[in-house]
């Protein structure tokens, strides 16, 4: 049983912990809501100055597309592939999961320029594919490796149960392995979120096109090219910031959750 002394130094390490993670957070939301740095209004009308100069708007759509393009085909893929690796045995089974190890070991960066040149190829530069098509590929990588733990600490009695029963194998995972696990997926979902969305040098590098430009990048423009001062810079930083806390703040009891079943427990 944990003593009332060593519960107090638990909660003040944890408070020391809580204080340096906010300090950034709530700088920048003061700065945000201060003074303009032209004299300008302060409070909330520096967050609609920021959105009208930094054309906000279309850069948040952008970020959408891409976002929700990206977590529904790598979510879904992931979850097929880590049932195949976790549940079947095939003929190159290490050999191909190893290949897919690589999506995680290698950085984007390492990728970058060869993948500019093979789009180029294919006359995908400056599109939504070759923003999306790429992370895509980077994060069933993740996904695979995430959902394969998963599905290989799965219970094999109900498995065998359903395989007696004559289910299918899509059956098999649709609705006997998927619905249990949603913490897992759900955590995978988020992941894949805050990745796609706060990516940002594959846009800087395969697109021009301003309608084309993610949140992160349109940003990046907004600080070198509309303002220069900190007021502004900071409730741009906070609106594309925005989305990605609301969206984990919906799904974090979920998230957690799925933390907590160990879904990369072998």
């Amino acid at each position: 049983m944990i003593s009332r002394g060593e519960r107090l130094a638990n909660y003040a390490i944890l408070s020391v912990f809580a204080a340096f993670a906010l300090f950034p957070i709530v700088t920048i939301l003061s700065a945000a809501l201060g003074p303009a740095d032209s004299g300008g209004t302060a409070g909330l009308g520096n967050f609609a100055a920021a959105w009208e100069i930094g054309r906000f708007g279309a850069y948040l759509r952008s970020s959408l597309a891409v976002s929700s393009f990206v977590v529904v085909v790598s979510v879904l893929l992931s979850i097929m592939s880590g049932y195949a690796f976790g549940t079947m045995r095939f003929r190159g089974q290490s050999v191909l999961f190893y290949l897919f190890m690589l999506g995680i070991m290698m950085p984007s960066e390492a990728i970058a320029v060869p993948l500019y040149f093979d789009l180029r190829t294919l006359g995908l530069i400056d599109t939504f594919w070759s923003v999306a098509l790429p992370q895509v590929a980077l994060s069933v990588a993740f996904g695979t490796f995430w959902m394969r733990a998963y599905f290989r600490a799965a219970n094999r009695a109900i498995v065998e149960a359903a395989r007696i029963d004559g289910a299918s194998t899509w059956r098999i995972l649709w609705q006997v392995l998927v619905p249990p696990a949603r913490p897992a997926v759900v955590t995978l979902t988020v992941l894949v979120f805050m990745w796609t969305w706060n990516e940002f040098l594959i846009p800087l590098i395969m697109v021009t096109s301003e309608s084309l430009r993610t949140a992160p990048l349109g940003l990046a423009f907004f600080q070198g090219q509309y303002t220069s001062g900190f007021t502004l810079l900071a409730a741009g930083s906070v609106i594309v910031a925005t989305p990605v806390v609301l969206f984990y703040l919906f799904l974090q009891r979920h998230f957690v959750r799925g933390l907590l079943q160990g879904a990369v427990r072998e």
